[in-house]
């Protein structure tokens, strides 16, 4: 085959991946469909907006909550849970990064609480000296960054309803 076929199978292929059949997925029928929270439950929805150009802060992070998965949080999706009110625990991850984030939470019975999951500054200068230095470079940004006040991936970001509401239109459920 030649160099001009495999270039377009090539680009085929990665714009196929682009199509999901996600289809219902976006945050207003998911809400409908499974209704408000049950009595002394609270709900928990952590985002990610959609890809700014070509900007590398991103976090594919695997999110918890109080220890059990909501889902991978990636750029465009959305993951959420259900949760009995009062005190609780997000936590942030991302494979081969050296830390976690955590957000501490109080949920009053009825409240859906909305996070935003950004890309943190520790990452984004490890990232940044991957890209300079290599595997050096990830070693020495770990060594570097290893007194900031968040030593994970990302940053969980309250939002308001209708800032969130406005987000989440566009995105689609985590898997």
């Amino acid at each position: 085959m030649s160099g001009r076929g495999i270039a377009l199978l090539s680009v085929a292929l990665l714009l196929s991946g682009c199509m999901t059949a996600k289809v219902g997925t976006d945050y207003a029928a998911v809400s409908q469909k499974v209704g408000p929270p049950k009595p002394g439950q609270s709900r928990v929805v952590v985002l990610q907006q959609k890809r700014d150009g070509l900007s590398m802060a991103i976090c594919a992070c695997d999110v918890k909550v109080d220890g059990s998965p909501m889902g991978k949080v990636m750029v465009g999706t959305y993951a959420y849970a259900d949760l009995p009110a009062g005190p609780h625990e997000l936590v942030a991850s991302e494979v081969l990064f050296p830390g976690d984030t955590r957000r501490d939470f109080t949920a009053a019975p009825g409240r859906t609480y909305f996070f935003l999951v950004k890309s943190s500054a520790r990452r984004d200068a490890m990232t940044g000296m991957s890209i300079v230095g290599g595997l050096a470079g990830v070693a020495v940004g770990a060594v570097a960054t290893s007194g900031s006040a968040n030593l994970g991936p990302g940053e969980f970001i309250p939002l308001d309803e209708p800032t969130a509401r406005t987000m989440l239109a566009e995105l689609q459920l985590a898997d």
